[in-house]
């Protein structure tokens, strides 16, 4: 489903991701491990279109997405691509509801509609009650589960994380892991983590190890 092949990113004479390959498939679980520095981060970044590599080609059900004009690059990446960071990053003057409605309503869908949609995950994600609620009356976990539903809303082709419990306390983070599998068993979603968790790389079904730019292990 996600090819990423032989890819290279530097910045100056850093090289920060090194001839990369990686094959992700349907409704996998895969977690990016390493440590700081190893180019964990900026792979995702590239997986997801948010930044070019220098050399190699990213994938997606055999469109070679970076061939595609800055327009339609936008738009490939708002419907096939959900974004879960380690800090929510929601809107602040928003309700969970309208965050979560904010991905659908750029992709044209009709407020009503995306907001009923936004509504329904929410409830899906056990926050029914709290769909009125700005980000200051949300717990870090609330918070976080809102952002899981926000990458849902477009019914994306993969997920992307970068270290989605890493705020969290030990608590909230067992809770958003839960969560993460669930919506995998229930909705067949794909999933790539970028984590230094532990108890989180150990639900996923692949675990890619990096250092200096490279994979240098692949564990089931």
């Amino acid at each position: 489903m996600l090819q990423l092949i032989d890819l290279c990113k530097s910045y100056g004479p850093l090289e920060v991701v090194s001839h990369v390959s990686l094959e992700i498939g349907e409704s996998e679980i895969v977690a990016i491990v390493g440590p700081s520095g190893a180019g964990k981060t900026t792979l995702l970044q590239i997986a997801g279109t948010l930044d070019r590599p220098d050399s190699g080609q990213v994938i997606y059900d055999g469109t070679d997405v970076f061939r595609l004009k800055d327009r339609k690059l936008s738009e490939f990446r708002n419907a096939n691509i959900g974004f879960i960071f380690q800090f929510h990053q929601l809107l602040p003057e928003f309700t969970a509801g309208e965050n979560v409605a904010m991905p659908a309503l750029i992709a044209g869908m009709r407020r009503k509609e995306a907001l009923a949609k936004a509504e329904s995950l929410l409830a899906e994600l056990g926050l029914a009650e709290r769909i009125h609620h700005k980000p200051s009356e949300l717990s870090g976990g609330e918070k976080q589960r809102v952002a899981i539903a926000r990458a849902l809303i477009n019914s994306p082709r993969v997920v992307l994380a970068d270290e989605p419990t890493g705020s969290l306390d030990s608590r909230n983070r067992d809770e958003i892991r839960a969560v993460i599998s669930s919506l995998r068993d229930r909705l067949h979603q794909t999933f790539v983590i970028v984590t230094h968790d532990p108890t989180v790389a150990s639900i996923a079904d692949r675990t890619v190890a990096m250092a200096d730019g490279k994979i240098t292990a692949i564990s089931v």
